[in-house]
């Protein structure tokens, strides 16, 4: 059965409607393709930003040195954008298969997997950074209150390091946000081209 001059096997549900239809969607693969690679570049380079971060301080002839994982927060922002990176490798690598193939099927069951995965990414790394940004105020202004003094004026290039990897992820976490609104919108436009479709019918 065809509709619109386009096949539908089941399960699967046409994704060009006509013309304008075909450049949406080529301008929507094209924008996913940028941001999944932009996000895998910069969840890289903040996991290796803190997690490559030391500083060794002399006080009193007692050598400390100031890591990541001194901060539970930090190595979960490391652990969060090394998935983060992972993640959106495979799925950069799906999208040029996809484009090079120049698929005009989709599969409903697949678009809900990509969904699901981009909303848990999502929500993972705006957790991670949130975390990270509270224990790093701490640790920049200190808390008086209770007695916790600020290690920045200490380990100024930690610090500094650390305050560069956040931006980095924080970065990554707002395309991975922009990111999650795309795959909605492919899931969800799937549904309405299947709406479309009885609407014709009748």
């Amino acid at each position: 059965m065809s509709y619109l001059n386009v096949g539908v096997s089941p399960g699967n549900v046409a994704v060009y409607h006509g013309s304008n239809m075909k450049v949406m969607d080529r301008r929507v693969r094209l924008a996913e393709l940028v941001l999944r690679c932009l996000i895998c570049g910069l969840a890289l380079v903040a996991a290796v930003l803190i997690g490559s971060d030391t500083q060794v301080k002399v006080i009193f002839s007692i050598e400390k040195k100031a890591r990541f994982v001194d901060m539970k927060a930090l190595v979960f922002v490391v652990i969060a954008n090394g998935i983060a990176a992972a993640y959106s490798l495979v799925h950069a690598v799906r999208c040029v298969v996809v484009m090079v193939k120049g698929s005009v099927l989709f599969s409903k069951p697949l678009a809900w997997v990509i969904f699901s995965g981009d909303q848990v990414m999502a929500y993972l790394t705006v957790a991670a950074i949130a975390a990270a940004v509270q224990s790093s105020m701490f640790a920049k202004f200190g808390q008086p209150e209770l007695q916790w003094m600020k290690i920045c004026n200490m380990y100024g290039k930690f610090c500094n390091q650390v305050g560069e990897g956040l931006a980095s992820a924080f970065l990554a976490s707002l395309s991975m946000v922009v990111l999650s609104c795309i795959s909605a919108f492919s899931l969800f436009r799937l549904y309405s081209g299947s709406k479309n479709k009885n609407v014709t019918r009748w």
